[in-house]
């Protein structure tokens, strides 16, 4: 290939003659062959043009073409193509490959020698096959044939760890549900089993739940035949205690018979507005609630203390209970005073007359008992309300008295004639507490409709509704001066409302448990939590932080009061049946 190459370039250089190859001699050559100079024939120029054409188009046939080949498809199978080659250039390669220089040149010598005098035939000169390169063409086949093979063995083995992947969660599927069918056939026998065996006690419970339907009916009728006949003794008793009190005193009462039928004739007069609080300036010295330990429980009652209040003038509380009784104890000793039996139900509320010498309770037999504490037997029974009364609290003139109850009203009564004088509607369910303004004509209501409401004594209408809270309102409460109302609800939500600008100012959560009652001491800047979760929660409501938490009831703590001469003491009622002091 590089003679052809040389002898090229020459025909260009010199067109005269043709120069086959250009071979430099040098002293140094180990070679002493005499070389002659060939004569010119021009006979042979034809022949020799011919022959070098024949080569070169060999060798451009043979060479690969210049630039990059196009990349084989790599999608498409592999393609194995054979390069023709002369002898000459076959030779050539092999001693080019195997590095044997000065062989290359001797039979180059050689080989043009023979080819200039004309000793090869044209049949010797054709393209022969290059068995090396077929050779190294079906090697290269077979390296890609071998590629593939080991491409598709991973490709098999692949397949084959999926297929034992898929064939083991198979089997474990086909196990698991073998498990859930057996569970299922035994679940099955189960039912029939029990679906049997309840079918056995089935005429049972039916005459059982007979039974039971009978028993209900005979004790409600017991139970009508029993207050029928209280009802009558109660009847009776008055009747008996009224002739015997007509007997003793028939003298005096011919005497005094005119102006006593006027007197309870006469009804009280409606208080009047120009009075002013005593405690509006006052400034008391705050509680210390922190330092409050419990001292003493006092267990009394067989039900639970709903409700506790103290005596105005001595140290004397009552409680109302569900065990139908209200009790009177002296404090701090904690002894039994008075107890007051006649409710036929629950007592929910108890309060001091402003003078101490009547007491009043509230219960769920629909009425309102007045209490003669000297006398210690019941003046007067209020049957006003037509569902259970919640509480009841006197004006601080002791005049007037006012009830709410179940049936979302409140009530007025007049204390000198027992006439209800007023009734206050506009709840839209159970009026839970009342209480007076201090010192004022105002009256205050908690409802179950989750709203707080100022009413007149007088005219009976709504002065202000405190709107905010998001369940039923169990109580709410003034402070000393009567500026401040704290309402507490069933979700453990207690707010603070400023009465002269009819606003909500502080809100506390007690946590998920109801706030039951709410009390101020003295000072009205602490604030005592009465809550379900069987503790006491006190809170400072100047400084608008949390005091303390005083747990020592096993139930609901239901009320909470402090004493009124100096917050010596707290005093709780709880469902527990006990109330407890704390000190």
């Amino acid at each position: 290939m590089a003679g052809g190459a040389q002898a090229a370039n020459a025909g260009e250089k010199d067109k005269g003659h043709t120069i086959l190859e250009a071979i430099e001699l040098s002293d140094e050559s180990d070679d002493e062959f005499a070389y002659e100079e060939l004569p010119d024939e021009p006979e042979l120029h034809d022949e020799e043009e011919e022959t070098l054409d024949d080569i070169n188009r060999l060798l451009a046939e043979a060479k690969p073409s210049d630039g990059t080949q196009a990349a084989p498809d790599v999608d498409g199978p592999a393609k194995v193509q054979q390069r023709p080659q002369v002898i000459d250039d076959f030779f050539r390669n092999f001693l080019i490959k195997n590095g044997m220089k000065r062989s290359l040149d001797t039979f180059q010598t050689e080989w043009y020698e023979l080819q200039q005098s004309g000793k090869f035939k044209d049949s010797e000169l054709q393209v022969v096959p290059d068995i090396y390169t077929r050779n190294h063409g079906l090697h290269e086949e077979v390296i890609m044939l071998r590629n593939e093979v080991e491409k598709a063995r991973q490709v098999a083995q692949t397949a084959k760890q999926s297929w034992d992947k898929f064939r083991k969660e198979r089997d474990f599927h086909r196990m698991h549900h073998r498990r859930v069918v057996q569970e299922k056939n035994k679940l099955i026998v189960d039912l029939r089993r029990l679906k049997k065996h309840y079918e056995q006690y089935e005429p049972t419970l039916t005459e059982l739940k007979h039974k039971y339907e009978v028993a209900m009916k005979e004790k409600m009728l017991m139970r009508l035949e029993r207050d029928r006949f209280l009802s009558k003794v109660e009847t009776l008793q008055k009747q008996l205690s009224q002739v015997q009190a007509d007997t003793k005193d028939e003298p005096m009462n011919r005497e005094e018979q005119p102006g006593e039928t006027s007197r309870r004739s006469k009804q009280a007069p409606w208080p009047s507005d120009d009075r002013t609080n005593p405690y509006a300036n006052s400034n008391f010295e705050a509680a210390r609630v922190s330092d409050l330990k419990k001292s003493q429980t006092f267990k009394g009652h067989l039900g639970a203390v709903s409700r506790i209040a103290f005596h105005p003038k001595i140290p004397v509380v009552a409680t109302a209970c569900d065990d139908h009784t209200w009790k009177m104890w002296s404090m701090p000793e904690g002894q039994l005073v008075l107890s007051g039996e006649g409710h036929r139900d629950w007592v929910s509320g108890v309060a001091f007359h402003p003078r101490g010498s009547l007491v009043a309770t509230t219960s769920g037999d629909f009425t309102v008992k007045i209490w003669d504490v000297a006398k210690e037997r019941c003046k007067h029974t209020l049957t006003d309300h037509n569902q259970a009364v919640w509480a009841c609290a006197f004006h601080d003139l002791g005049d007037f008295m006012v009830t709410c109850s179940m049936d979302q009203t409140a009530k007025a009564f007049d204390m000198q004639s027992m006439r209800c004088r007023q009734t206050f509607r506009g709840h839209v369910d159970s009026v839970n507490y009342v209480t007076f303004q201090p010192f004022s004509n105002n009256i205050l209501t908690a409802s179950g409709d989750k709203t707080v409401s100022m009413w007149d004594l007088r005219t009976g209408l709504c002065v202000q509704t405190f709107y905010g809270h998001a369940n039923a309102c169990n109580q709410a409460v003034f402070n000393k001066k009567g500026d401040t109302i704290a309402s507490c609800d069933s979700d453990g939500i207690v707010k603070l409302w400023d009465v002269r600008v009819v606003s909500e100012y502080l809100q506390i959560d007690t946590g998920q448990h109801p706030a039951n009652a709410a009390c101020f001491d003295r000072s009205g800047k602490v604030l005592a939590i009465a809550s379900g979760d069987a503790s006491i929660k006190t809170f400072n409501v100047e400084e608008r932080v949390f005091v303390a938490n005083l747990e020592g009831h096993d139930d609901s703590v239901q009320d909470v009061a402090f004493e009124p001469m100096g917050d010596k003491y707290l005093l709780s009622a709880s469902s527990d049946a006990s109330f407890a002091m704390w000190t």
